[in-house]
C-alpha cells in the first residue's frame, strides 16, 4: 500500500466536462487577475494535488502559522507560504466572498478564485521567517520584495490545464500513484535537483535503490536563480544517463513544475511533502539541500527533519562533503576517506561550471562523458 498524501487526501480541484464549461463561461464574464508563470503553475499545482493538502492560497490564519510555526494552523507541517499577491487597489475592487478569474501567462481562463479573504502582511517579517534572511543577495528576499502589498485567501477550481513546455515529461500525484502501485513498489526515493547530474548523483542513486523498490527522479523545471542550468539540459542530460546506466524498471523520471526559492531547511520540508503526494516513502536530504551561498548552515536541511517527526516521509540524509578518491579509486567522503586533499577530484559546481563553459570535458570520475556531450559546444546551457 502506497503511504497516503499529506494530510491524508489528494486533492482534485480540476472541474470536468460540463462543470468545467459551465465555469469557463461564467469565468468570462467576472472580473480577472493574470497571474505570472510562477503564480499560473502552483495553481495547477494546487489543483493537481501537488500541493495537498491545500485546496487553494493560505488564508491569513495558516499564512501566520506557516510563517511562525513552519505548520498550518491545524499543525500540520507545512513551511513555505503559497500565496497570490495583489495591489491594495485590485483587492479593494475585488474584496472578499467573490469570484475572480484567474487569467494565465498568455491572457487566458483557466481557473476560478474564490475569495475568502484579503489582508496585508510584512515582506520583511515573511523574508525573515521563511529565508533566515532579509539580505538582498537572497533570490528568495528579492522575489518577496517584489510582492503586491495585499495577500488574496481562498479556494480554486480549475478550468482548464494549461499546456506546459515539458509536458511529455509531466506526471501529476495521481499519474505516479499509478505507476508506483503497476510496478508493486511500496517504497520509493525521491531524489531533488535542480542541475545536470554527475557521478555523485549517480552513484547515490544506485547505494539507496539496494534500500528501496525504486527510485523517482524529479528535477524541478521552473525558474531559477541565474548561474543554475537551464531546464532543457538537465533533462536532456538525465534522458542520456538513464538510457545508459540505469535499470529501467527500477526507476520512474518525470518533472516538479514549480520555482525554486532557495530557501534552505524550510525547502527541504517543502520538496518532502510534495513528494510525498506523488507518492514517494523517501526522500535524499543531502548537503545543503535547496541552499544559495552561505546562507544556511551545510547540514540545517538534515536537522531541520527533527522538528518534524510527523511529517510522514522519511528522509534518507548523506552527510558529509563528498569527492572522487584516486587512491580509494571510488566516490567518497570526509567521513569515509582518510587521504588527504591532494588525492581528491571534488565535486565543485563552480568547478563544473567553469569547464563546461570553457569546453573543456570535467574528469570522467566526475561526469559520464555522454553527460558532457550533451552541453558541449552549446552558445550557455545556463541562466543568464
Amino acid at each position: 500500500m502506497l503511504i497516503e498524501p499529506h494530510g491524508g487526501t489528494l486533492v482534485d480541484r480540476r472541474l470536468q466536462g460540463d462543470d468545467a464549461e459551465e465555469a469557463l463561461k461564467r469565468a468570462r464574464t467576472l472580473p480577472h487577475i493574470r497571474l505570472t508563470p510562477e503564480l499560473a503553475q502552483d495553481t495547477v499545482n494546487i489543483a493537481t494535488g501537488v500541493f495537498s493538502p491545500l485546496t487553494g492560497f493560505l488564508r491569513r490564519e495558516d499564512f501566520e502559522s506557516v510563517l511562525d510555526k513552519g505548520r498550518l494552523a491545524n499543525g500540520l507541517p507545512w513551511t513555505i507560504p503559497l500565496v497570490l499577491d495583489v495591489a491594495q487597489e485590485q483587492a479593494d475592487e475585488i474584496g472578499e466572498g467573490t469570484d475572480v478569474t484567474l487569467l494565465d501567462a498568455q491572457g487566458e481562463p483557466f481557473a476560478l478564485l474564490h475569495v475568502a479573504e484579503t489582508y496585508p502582511y510584512s515582506k520583511e517579517r515573511y523574508a525573515r521567517q521563511v529565508y533566515g534572511t532579509t539580505d538582498t543577495a537572497h533570490p528568495g528576499v528579492v522575489r518577496t520584495n517584489a510582492l503586491n502589498a495585499m495577500l488574496l485567501g481562498g479556494d480554486i477550481d480549475l478550468l482548464r490545464e494549461p499546456r506546459h513546455q515539458f509536458d511529455k515529461y509531466n506526471l501529476s500525484p495521481k499519474e505516479t500513484r499509478f505507476l508506483f502501485r503497476e510496478k508493486g513498489w511500496r517504497s520509493v526515493v525521491a531524489f531533488q535537483t535542480r542541475n545536470v547530474p554527475h557521478t555523485g548523483h549517480e552513484n547515490l542513486h544506485k547505494t539507496v535503490l539496494g534500500l528501496v523498490d525504486g527510485l523517482y527522479i524529479q528535477p524541478i523545471i521552473g525558474r531559477k536563480k541565474p548561474g543554475d542550468f537551464k531546464d532543457e539540459f538537465i533533462l536532456r542530460a538525465y534522458e542520456v544517463l538513464l538510457e545508459n546506466y540505469y535499470v529501467k524498471e527500477r526507476v520512474v523520471f518525470s518533472i516538479l513544475p514549480t520555482e525554486m526559492r532557495y530557501a534552505g531547511p524550510r525547502e527541504a520540508i517543502h520538496h518532502a511533502i510534495m513528494r510525498k503526494n506523488y507518492g514517494c516513502t523517501h526522500l535524499i536530504i543531502g548537503r545543503d539541500h535547496a541552499g544559495v551561498g552561505n546562507f544556511y548552515h551545510p547540514e540545517a536541511a538534515i536537522e531541520i527533519f527533527d522538528h518534524y517527526q510527523d511529517i510522514g516521509i522519511r528522509p534518507i540524509t548523506i552527510r558529509g562533503d563528498f569527492f572522487y578518491c584516486r587512491v580509494c579509486e571510488q566516490i567518497a567522503s570526509d567521513r569515509t576517506c582518510p587521504h588527504p586533499a591532494e588525492k581528491h577530484i571534488p565535486f565543485s559546481g563552480t568547478k563544473i561550471r567553469e569547464m563546461i563553459k570553457a569546453g573543456q570535458p570535467p574528469p570522467r570520475q566526475i561526469m559520464r562523458p555522454e553527460v558532457f556531450q550533451v552541453l558541449k559546444g552549446e552558445v550557455s546551457p545556463f541562466v543568464q
